[in-house]
């Protein structure tokens, strides 16, 4: 599911505006997956602390139930390369918005709390088959000449729903007056908050609908005259669409299919090359990014603010996380990816740091004026340094770094580390929040810390470089 090389030979002229349009709108379709993944997985914010009163249980079981979709992510990312394969990526598209309805209406009308755990696993698979099929299938469609940008659609897709869900969750609160266990046409907020998702999820599926198949799948399948067709309709009619095909088919029968035994070597089991890959994922997550979106709310409530105002300033550090990715898709192919990981690493040390010292000086459920004005802004800044670097930066990394023979094999396992240590943020966060508030802000100070000396000797800049010059 790699996206087609074109030839050196090859012209790359940029689409005409009307073409244009056509476009951007194939894209944004395919991108609404991406908004999907970013609502699904910050949505759950909002409905932490009802779901604990509700069901009566402690830090322990709350972070298990909030962290269980994790796994169906992997899942999903792990499996839905070979099913778009073998019945397509549109096909894979609606199998995706079906499990994102199926999910948010089983989330919404839970009888227990493993029935809720059970449909935040089919959420979390979708999320998995949606990070994976919407980049492949907007590689694989979009013109060349404007396909860096268009690849863009998906993160900031993702940046917007994390955006929406919070102030959708926001908006419900304060439809129930700011309980997030008071009725609403017949259900308790969160439930809603959980159940809106439907929306969304449907029209993506009605999307699905209006837009072609990949070029590259209808030719793997011998459908050579459809991708025809779809060629001629995303790269316009004057391409030699007999050029095109064979240019497809020959980079697809050159591929290597690389597979695990690929990537062993050395003294310490994986090649050097997929051992900086999995640091660069794991590191990501270990600053605890996560905890900023799946618990923010919980959070300001823990240190006395209203459950209203904890809701708001949630919505508000998801309008940051865009203004941070749009700086670092503007900047990263002009400073490079270094430089912006390093910025990065630099401001979320001291932004984490600040947030440490403010809560610790947490007396019972509440923080002295000064610290809690230190706390709010810092961990806006966090978000706004995790943005505008790691956010994005680490993913153009692994789609870079690795060298051609093992690219698909790497990917997947650093992909697979990256939601390891996301689970484990997000599992540990509510104990470790109830041991010590400030010690834990400590902890992910000190993988922010660590993560500079490990870009600084380990990673490479890839600024510049053709995917051939990596090995």
């Amino acid at each position: 599911m790699t996206s087609t090389a074109r030839a050196s030979g090859t012209s790359e002229k940029a689409p005409r505006p009307d073409h244009l349009g056509h476009i951007i709108f194939i894209t944004a379709a395919a991108a609404m997956g991406g908004f999907l993944f970013g609502y699904d997985s910050s949505v759950i914010n909002g409905a932490v602390e009802a779901i604990r009163d509700k069901y009566n249980i402690g830090s322990g079981t709350l972070a298990q139930v909030i962290a269980i979709a994790l796994i169906g992510c992997a899942i999903g990312a792990a499996t839905a390369g070979r099913i778009a394969d073998r019945i397509g990526r549109i096909r894979c598209m609606q199998i995706a918005s079906v499990m994102f309805t199926i999910s948010a209406i089983g989330s919404a009308l839970p009888f227990a709390l493993w029935d809720l755990a059970f449909w935040r696993i089919i959420g979390g698979f979708a999320i998995g088959m949606a990070s994976v099929i919407g980049p492949a299938y907007i590689a694989e469609v979009s013109p060349p000449a404007i396909r860096g940008r268009l690849a863009s659609f998906q993160q900031a897709a993702i940046v917007l729903g994390i955006a929406v869900s919070q102030l959708v969750n926001y908006g419900i609160l304060q439809g129930a007056n700011g309980d997030q266990r008071g009725k609403i046409i017949g259900l308790e907020a969160w439930q809603l908050m959980l159940g809106v998702m439907v929306i969304p999820a449907v029209i993506y599926g009605l999307l699905s609908f209006t837009i072609p198949e990949s070029p590259r799948f209808l030719l793997s399948v011998g459908r050579d005259s459809d991708a025809k067709a779809v060629l001629a309709d995303v790269e316009g009619k004057e391409v030699d669409l007999d050029a095109r095909v064979t240019e497809i088919k020959t980079a697809m029968h050159r591929e290597h299919k690389s597979v695990f035994s690929d990537l062993l070597g050395g003294r310490f089991g994986f090649l050097p090359i997929v051992w900086i890959g999995i640091g660069l994922s794991v590191f990501q997550q270990l600053v605890g990014i996560n905890v900023a979106f799946y618990y923010s709310a919980t959070l300001w409530q823990s240190v006395g603010i209203n459950p209203s105002s904890s809701f708001f300033y949630s919505f508000t550090t998801s309008i940051v996380n865009i203004i941070g990715t749009v700086i670092a898709m503007v900047f990263v192919d002009r400073i490079g990816r270094r430089p912006l990981a390093l910025i990065g690493s630099c401001g979320m040390a001291v932004s984490l740091a600040l947030e440490a010292w403010a809560f610790s000086s947490k007396h019972g459920d509440t923080l002295p004026n000064t610290q809690g004005t230190v706390a709010l802004v810092a961990a806006h800044t966090f978000v706004l340094f995790f943005a505008l670097s790691w956010g994005v930066v680490v993913w153009v990394f692994l789609g870079e770094m690795f060298p051609n023979k093992i690219r698909a094999a790497a990917l997947g396992v650093a992909a697979s580390a990256q939601w390891i240590a996301n689970w484990a943020i997000t599992a540990s966060f509510p104990t470790l929040a109830d041991w010590n508030l400030s010690g834990t802000y400590v902890i992910y100070t000190c993988f922010a810390v660590l993560s500079i000396p490990f870009v600084v000797f380990f990673v490479k800049e890839t600024k510049g470089k053709t995917l051939e010059e990596m090995g």
